[in-house]
C-alpha cells in the first residue's frame, strides 16, 4: 500500500469502503486470550511464585517477594534523577489535571417529596485502586497523572501501581509522576500477570476494587477477563484521531497532528474528514514530508499507511455525520466556525475546537483526562473521570402518613407480580 484509504461520500461505493474503515477497529489478535487465561489461572492458583516467573519470562528480571514494591529510597533515587525541566512539566500537568477534575466533584442530593417521603443520593469513593502503567517500548508519565489523580481527587485511600521494569530498568519520569500525584504503593511487575494480581490478589500484593490504566493487546484481554471480579475502565484498543478541517485549516498543522497518532504504534488509526478537496491533497502532500523527519517514521508510516484514511464529504454537515458514526476517541476540529460544528457532534472521547488546541496538549497539559472511549466505544461510553471511582448511594426515609401516601399503590404491584411477601412487608406498616 502506498498511502491511506480514499473516500467520496459522493461515490456509489463509498457506504461499502466506509464499512471497511469501521470492520478495521475490530480485528481480533488470535491466541491472545487463551495465553491470557492461562496467566490468571496460574496468577490465582500459585500467587507469588507465578509473579517471578512471568516476571523472569517476560522482562527478564528475577524478583523475590520483598523485591516486587519499590522501596522509599528506591522512589526517591529515581525522582532525584529527573531533569529539572521535566520535574517541572510534570508539576504543571498534575496541577491542571487535579484543578479539572476537582470541579467534577458531585453533590450529595437530600429531597422530600410531594408524598412527605425523603430521598436522596451519596457519593463515596472506592476504598482502592490497581494503576496500570505501560512499560517495555515506551513508557509515559502522563498516563500515570491521568489514572491517579482523579483516584485521589475521589478519595480512594489506596492507589498500587504496577509498572514493568523490562531488564530492571526503573522509568524515573514514571515514578516522578506517581510520586506527584500521590502514589506510593508501586510494583515492578506487568502484563496480564500485573492484572491478575490486582484482580485477584497474592500474598504480597493486596487485591482491588477497581483497575485502570492502559496496556498493550495482553493487558487489555486481561482486564476484559477479569472484569467482574475487579471493576475496569475499559478496554482500551488502539489509539485514534478524526481530524474535520475546511479551507481555513492548514495543511502541515493537520498533517502533524495526523502523524502524531500514527506514531503512537503501527495499529493506530488517523482519519482527515474535508470538504475541501484541495486540502485534502495538501494535507496528503504534507504527510509524506514530515514523516521523513520523525524518529518514528517507519511507526508513523505504517500506521497511515495500514489505517489511516482521508474523506472527502460534499460539506461539513456531512463531517459532522461521518464524525458520529467513526465515534473517534479524538476529534479535531480544524475549521472556522468549530463551536457551530461542535453542536452538531454526538459521539466523540474528546474535542479539540479550533487550530490552537491540538489533541497533544491534551494528551499533557490541558486539564481533561485523556484516557477516552476507543474502538467507536464514544458512542455509549465516556472519559475517565473521578466518576469511575465514585460509588452512588441512593437511601430513603419515610414516616407512616408517607408510606400510606405511596404504600398501597406499591402493595397493588406487587400482588400483581404474585409476591405476597412483598405486599404484606408494607400492608403490615399501614395496619
Amino acid at each position: 500500500m502506498t498511502g491511506p484509504r480514499r473516500l467520496t461520500t459522493a461515490d456509489p461505493g463509498f457506504e461499502p469502503a466506509f464499512a471497511a474503515l469501521l470492520a478495521d477497529r475490530d480485528e481480533p489478535v488470535p491466541g491472545i486470550a487463551e495465553a491470557v487465561r492461562g496467566i490468571i489461572a496460574a496468577v490465582r492458583a500459585e500467587g507469588d511464585a507465578a509473579l517471578i516467573r512471568y516476571t523472569e519470562r517476560f522482562d527478564r528480571v528475577l524478583l523475590s517477594p520483598d523485591r516486587f514494591a519499590l522501596s522509599e529510597g528506591e522512589i526517591a533515587q529515581a525522582v532525584s534523577t529527573v531533569p529539572a525541566d521535566l520535574a517541572a512539566a510534570i508539576d504543571l500537568a498534575a496541577s491542571r489535571i487535579e484543578a479539572f477534575h476537582r470541579a467534577q466533584m458531585p453533590s450529595d442530593l437530600a429531597t422530600r417529596d410531594a408524598a412527605g417521603v425523603q430521598l436522596g443520593l451519596r457519593w463515596r469513593p472506592l476504598d482502592s485502586v490497581g494503576l496500570y502503567v505501560p512499560g517495555g517500548k515506551a513508557a509515559y508519565p502522563s498516563s500515570v497523572l491521568m489514572n491517579a489523580i482523579p483516584a485521589r481527587v475521589a478519595g480512594v485511600a489506596r492507589i498500587a501501581m504496577c509498572v514493568p521494569c523490562p531488564d530492571g530498568v526503573v522509568n524515573a519520569a514514571v515514578i516522578a509522576a506517581a510520586q506527584r500525584a500521590g502514589v506510593r504503593e508501586i510494583y515492578r511487575v506487568g502484563g496480564a500477570q500485573a492484572i491478575a494480581a490486582l484482580a485477584y490478589g497474592t500474598e504480597t500484593i493486596a487485591a482491588v476494587d477497581r483497575i485502570v490504566g492502559p496496556g498493550n493487546a495482553y493487558v487489555a484481554e486481561a482486564k476484559r477477563q477479569v472484569f467482574g471480579a475487579v471493576g475496569i475502565d475499559a478496554i482500551a484498543g488502539p489509539s485514534e484521531v478524526l481530524v474535520i478541517a475546511d479551507a481555513t485549516a492548514r495543511p502541515e498543522w493537520v498533517a502533524i497532528d495526523l502523524l502524531a497518532q500514527a506514531e503512537h504504534d503501527e495499529a493506530a488509526q488517523a482519519v482527515l474528514v474535508t470538504p475541501d478537496r484541495a486540502l485534502a491533497e495538501a494535507v496528503a502532500a504534507a504527510v509524506e514530508r514530515l514523516l521523513a523527519e520523525l524518529p518514528r517514521s517507519a511507526i508513523a508510516r505504517a500506521s497511515w499507511e495500514r489505517h489511516g484514511a482521508i474523506i472527502v464529504t460534499r460539506d461539513l454537515d456531512e463531517a459532522a455525520e461521518i464524525a458520529n458514526r467513526l465515534a473517534p476517541e479524538h476529534l479535531e476540529l480544524a475549521v472556522a466556525d468549530p463551536p457551530a460544528l461542535f453542536a452538531k457532534i454526538r459521539h466523540a472521547g474528546a474535542a479539540f475546537l479550533g487550530p490552537f488546541a491540538p489533541e497533544a496538549v491534551g494528551d499533557y497539559v490541558a486539564g481533561p483526562n485523556h484516557v477516552l472511549p476507543t474502538a467507536r466505544t464514544a458512542r455509549f461510553a465516556s472519559g475517565l473521570s473521578v466518576f469511575d471511582f465514585l460509588k452512588r448511594t441512593t437511601w430513603i426515609a419515610a414516616d407512616r402518613s408517607a408510606l400510606a401516601a405511596i404504600g398501597p399503590a406499591a402493595i397493588r404491584l406487587a400482588e400483581a407480580e404474585g409476591l405476597d411477601a412483598h405486599a404484606r412487608s408494607i400492608a403490615l406498616r399501614l395496619g
